[in-house]
């Protein structure tokens, strides 16, 4: 019996390519090893750093029990009239986000800034984010401050918690004041935020990395140094926590909620809006339609971003003073 035996000879060019293929792969996996030891050195740097910026966070303001929980709230002013501030969605720190406003409101109002749950200093929370229970729970924090009348002054979707709340409250709410406040009406709110992503990127340190080699969000704002530090580390921490994550999820359907709700005619209303905003459709027709039955209603616009108290509050405080006046 005879055995027959192949051998392949490799050409000069199959040696190369096989060389190639080879060098490839170990640049490849080396790629690969370098990624996660980067990953690896980023999480290990959060991980060390959440630990460190908690001993730099500087107290301010006031804990309220609320819910079995504590609510941060800062008070500043002696005016005779009180105004409850509450933000936006997604604002770290709002009673020193809310600094320039307060400033300018404390020498003629009593101002009270709320940090809902999951914002500021104020604990978390696993309770639903719907509009019920949030409003619900500013308003504890309210009533354990012993305050029973109040201007309303909300901040973005701030508009949309203060329209359920002046509806729920009515005896207390005794004028809402919209620093460019959402409407339920607006267009593009039913956006699919990727929710577990968006928890890797904070758990992964990912987040704290892009905004250590972002530049300066509040260059050019009258926030001091220190102020903007203390911004920067309560934010890094309030990030994408479980509580705004879950707000996140019930933006669409508090929006959807509050369709169909108005203001009591009866109600002062005033709206400071952006006179430019290019994202969302028929944003001054929107406002106006809001206060058009309002017996005292008035929209007005400014240059400027989203965050107008950042750089209108001067002439917010202005105006509001002089609303008010016509008011009385």
């Amino acid at each position: 019996m005879r055995v027959t035996q192949t051998v392949v000879i490799k050409t000069g060019n199959e040696k190369k390519k096989h060389k190639v293929r080879n060098l490839l792969l170990k640049i490849l996996g080396a790629i690969v090893i370098l990624i996660v030891l980067f990953l690896a050195v980023v999480y290990t740097v959060n991980v060390i750093s959440n630990k460190s910026d908690q001993k730099k966070i500087h107290q301010y303001g006031q804990l309220v029990p609320v819910d079995g929980k504590s609510m941060n709230v800062l008070i500043q002013g002696q005016g005779k009239q009180t105004i409850v501030l509450i933000p936006g969605f997604g604002t770290g720190a709002p009673a020193l986000d809310f600094k320039p406003l307060i400033d300018e409101l404390s020498p003629f109002y009593k101002v009270v800034a709320v940090e809902p749950f999951g914002y500021g200093l104020s604990d978390e929370t696993d309770k639903e984010r719907t509009t019920a229970n949030i409003i619900s729970e500013v308003h504890e924090a309210v009533q354990n401050l012993n305050i029973d009348q109040y201007i309303l002054m909300g901040h973005s979707i701030g508009g949309i918690y203060g329209l359920e709340y002046a509806k729920k409250y009515p005896n207390e709410v005794s004028a809402f004041v919209g620093v460019d406040s959402s409407v339920p009406e607006q267009g593009g709110m039913d956006v699919k935020f990727p929710i577990k992503k968006l928890k890797l990127l904070k758990d992964s340190g990912i987040i704290r990395l892009g905004l250590q080699l972002s530049g300066d969000p509040y260059d050019g704002l009258p926030f001091d140094d220190e102020t903007k530090k203390q911004m920067k580390l309560i934010s890094l921490k309030n990030m994408n926590n479980s509580t705004t994550l879950n707000e996140m999820e019930h933006i669409y359907p508090n929006f959807v909620a509050a369709r169909g709700l108005k203001f009591d005619k009866n109600l002062p209303i005033i709206f400071f809006i952006q006179a430019n905003n290019t994202t969302v459709k028929d944003w001054i027709p929107l406002h106006e339609g809001q206060v058009k039955e309002s017996v005292h209603g008035k929209v007005m616009t400014f240059e400027g971003g989203h965050y107008l108290h950042h750089s209108r509050s001067k002439e917010i405080v202005e105006n509001l003073n002089l609303f008010m006046e016509e008011v009385k």
